[in-house]
């Protein structure tokens, strides 16, 4: 790791501890200058201008006063915010000042509550930025262009005729399929809803709550799928997870009135969650499909988000109905 440090210490001491290398980045944990850092490498693209508008907008959120910290990007001896590693191939890396806290479990209502203020509070501050930078990736509906190894034909196919390893998943590859084709019929509609910047990945793996407060949210971390799309796909992301785990019932309302604190969606978007939510489901599949395809991740990887997304989808056909109850009392306007 000394050649992905010393763009940004070079001169200096440090100490590094291994972090958890998540599905697209290596974490390291960093003490040096009598300080703590989080060394990111990034390891499945090497496009500078992802991470130039990521940053853009973690520097510009850094005024906005949140209730929560954010990642706060150190700037390398040549002052920009991210660096090569040539010894690794040109993987970008960047390094981060180090927040305190740890993983909440956003399956305890108080919790879950806590974590639909944040988000709320996070919505509001992003739909005021304007970064100067396009943003890198597509909003989460338009899948086809999200995904260059997954148009739809090669999607379509492969749940159809599964290769042999995955054989035993047709029936979920099936219900994959069935969602997906008619869910294009549904765009032009979604696209009609209000759009800003969204921070597009918040989970408990991204925020941190206080060591002795569970019920604070103490930091919203990994901006690297920020980009602009539907408003109303913020909420709808962090519902996805929540549905997956034990005690939905009581966590998503609990999450989706701590939002309703903070904003108030348009009638048309509080309608739109739940198809939003299908979406997620869909789009985690597609992205894992890409990159299976593109050579990332192995079988296994690709089989355990399959019956992960079909599992998804009968979740939330189970809670479907509460599911626009909730959203009906909570996120229509007052």
């Amino acid at each position: 790791m000394e050649e992905a440090l010393k763009p940004f210490l070079e001169g200096d001491s440090w100490e590094i501890e291994r972090g958890e290398a998540g599905w697209n980045n290596t974490t390291r944990f960093v003490t040096a200058r009598g300080r703590k850092y989080v060394l990111r490498i990034y390891e499945t693209h090497r496009d500078e201008k992802k991470v130039r508008f990521e940053h853009e907008v973690l520097l510009a959120l850094a005024a906005s006063r949140l209730p929560f910290a954010i990642p706060e990007p150190v700037r390398a001896k040549d002052g920009r915010t991210f660096a090569r590693i040539p010894e690794q191939g040109g993987k970008l890396v960047c390094l981060f000042a180090y927040a305190e806290g740890v993983r909440p479990d956003s399956s305890a209502p108080g919790t879950a509550r806590a974590v639909g203020e944040a988000v709320g509070a996070l919505s509001r501050a992003l739909a005021s930025l304007r970064p100067a930078l396009a943003p890198a990736y597509p909003p989460y509906y338009e899948m086809d262009a999200a995904h260059a190894s997954c148009p739809a034909e090669r999607i379509a196919s492969f749940c159809e005729t599964p290769p042999l390893p995955f054989r035993p998943l047709q029936l979920e590859l099936k219900r994959l399929l069935e969602e997906l084709e008619p869910f294009r019929s549904a765009l032009p509609a979604l696209r009609g809803l209000p759009h800003q910047l969204v921070h597009g990945d918040i989970n408990d793996s991204n925020l941190l709550a206080f060591a002795d407060e569970p019920d604070r949210i103490a930091a919203v971390l990994d901006f690297e799928f920020c980009t602009r799309d539907l408003r109303a796909m913020e909420p709808a992301v962090v519902v996805s997870g929540l549905l997956d785990a034990d005690g939905a019932a009581e966590a998503v309302p609990a999450f989706l009135e701590g939002y309703a604190r903070r904003i108030r969606l348009t009638a048309a978007e509080a309608d739109a969650i739940p198809r939003l939510v299908r979406l997620r489901k869909l789009d985690v599949f597609v992205h894992f499909l890409g990159r299976y395809l593109d050579g990332v991740d192995g079988d296994e990887v690709l089989r355990e988000q399959i019956a992960a997304a079909a599992g998804g989808l009968a979740q939330l056909d189970l809670y479907g109905r509460d599911l626009g109850l909730w959203c009906e009392r909570w996120l229509r306007p007052v």
